[in-house]
């Protein structure tokens, strides 16, 4: 089967989701690849349309078991005719739940042939350096591993003939799906006097919840606790509050310390 370009789809506040993606197109190694970043409003102001003649792989990270609610609606208007579509989920640790069946039912709905799935690790959000979680994920093993399983992806399309060939996919995960999407609305990020107003996080805050006038106004409805903009602040002036998050940081820390490995579904 020939593929002409790959296309790079991906929703990742804290760039976790995106290097896995790009380790595997490091593996597939296609003649042309085309990154597609959803992750703020404005790269969600376009509209996705491919083709059966190219290779769609979609990542995103995992909340509460789910996709981001944020973007389900954006993913849906995918217009994918017959695209061979590879779903991947990035989680902190704790567990995927039943987000890559998710993802999958999307792509499926929008005209997509699933064809390959992966779950892999990456540095939870609410990692803190007293309650470290999954830090430093994905590492040099999970690149590896998703370099692998690009090029598994790979040997797999050149082994069909053409896209009606290609079987239905089974990805772990239960329907009707077991958690809310829906996100907590709390005011939990702290901002001290080093913050220059400098507009970064603003830039690349996923659901437009920072005053662009104000830095340290944040609106709790619609902040996602995707913390990237605590993580990637150049002066460091941004912090959990004590409250139900940093609560959630030391429970993960303690019940989640194992590492869990990547896993992949051809």
């Amino acid at each position: 089967m020939e593929i002409k370009s790959t296309k790079l789809l991906y929703f990742s506040p804290t760039g976790t989701t995106k290097t896995v993606l790009s380790a595997i197109a490091r593996g597939l190694n296609p003649d042309k690849t085309e990154q597609i970043d959803i992750t703020t409003p404005k790269g969600r102001e376009q509209s996705v349309e491919t083709s059966e003649d190219e290779l769609l792989i979609i990542g995103v990270p995992v909340y509460m078991g789910r996709i981001p609610a944020l973007i389900v609606d954006w993913l849906n208007e995918i217009r994918a005719h017959q695209t061979p579509t590879v779903c991947v989920v990035v989680y902190g640790n704790r567990i995927y739940e039943d987000a890559l069946l998710e993802l999958k039912n999307i792509v499926k709905k929008c005209g997509g042939i699933p064809i390959a799935g992966g779950a892999y690790i990456g540095e939870h959000s609410f990692s803190k350096d007293d309650t470290p979680i999954a830090v430093g994920r994905p590492d040099t093993h999970d690149l590896h591993h998703a370099e692998e399983f690009g090029r598994k992806i790979k040997d797999k399309l050149q082994s069909l003939s053409s896209g009606s060939m290609i079987s239905e996919i089974e990805l772990p995960g239960e329907f009707p799906y077991r958690s809310d999407s829906k996100l907590w609305i709390v005011d939990f990020i702290a901002v001290n006097d080093d913050c220059t107003d400098c507009g970064h996080c603003v830039e690349i805050c996923p659901s437009g919840a920072i005053d662009p006038q104000n830095s340290s106004k944040i609106d709790t409805e619609k902040c996602i606790t995707c913390c990237a903009c605590i993580k990637n602040c150049p002066v460091h002036a941004r912090s959990m509050k004590p409250g139900l998050v940093q609560e959630a940081s030391v429970r993960l820390f303690t019940l989640y310390s194992d590492p869990k490995m990547p896993e992949n579904y051809l």
